[in-house]
């Protein structure tokens, strides 16, 4: 395999940062939203919940294709003091989400899961953990900020590469991995899917 030279893969999300970060990386894909319920199994982990739901993407990217392609699925999970912060349901959510946030450290779980192309083919994954501080946040700000319509589909309801980078005030890991998809566990994958087959 010649050094950056990525397999194309099917990405089973939406996201636009997603599909911007695996363009950055050289990665020829094509984007294959699927509907996966998001909610914790009761005392799940906030990483556990990552992984399990990044699985559960790949796999249903899989049913929605012909199998010819490797399916990539990544999910994000905001956590403080054991609670999990997903996507807000609204604005209530959100401005409770930065209050919570604000002022303190929190962590930024990541999971990627790659599904090789064939029916036998085992699961790879890997997991970014970073920890991410934000300044204290003012009532007024945090609704100046969800009026921007950037908190919303946000885990944590705020948005790294956004404005929300006005409100962090320290990062410790990936900067990519809190926008979605840890580049360095992405590419690891993608480089030994490629070993494996040989290419």
């Amino acid at each position: 395999m010649k050094p950056f030279d990525f397999p194309a893969v099917l990405l089973a999300s939406a996201s636009p940062r997603r599909r911007e970060l695996l363009a950055q990386l050289g990665v020829r894909h094509e984007a294959l939203p699927v509907d996966v319920d998001e909610t914790p199994l009761p005392g799940e982990a906030p990483a556990a919940l990552a992984q399990r739901l990044a699985a559960a993407k790949a796999q249903a990217g899989r049913a929605a294709s012909d199998g010819t392609r490797a399916v990539l699925g990544s999910d994000t999970v905001v956590t403080v003091d054991g609670r999990i912060f997903g996507k807000p349901s609204g604005r209530d959510d959100a401005l409770a989400m930065l209050a919570a946030l604000a002022g303190r450290e929190h962590t930024v779980f990541t999971a990627v899961a790659l599904l090789p192309p064939g029916p036998d083919a085992a699961l790879l994954a890997a997991l970014s953990a970073t920890q991410v501080r934000l300044r204290p946040i003012a009532a007024a700000e945090a609704a100046a900020y969800w009026d921007t319509g950037e908190p919303a589909g946000k885990a944590g309801a705020y948005a790294i590469q956004g404005l929300g980078a006005l409100f962090i005030e320290e990062i410790r890991g990936s900067y990519s991995g809190v926008m979605g998809l840890p580049l360095y566990e992405t590419a690891r994958l993608l480089q030994s899917l490629s070993m494996g087959d040989g290419s």
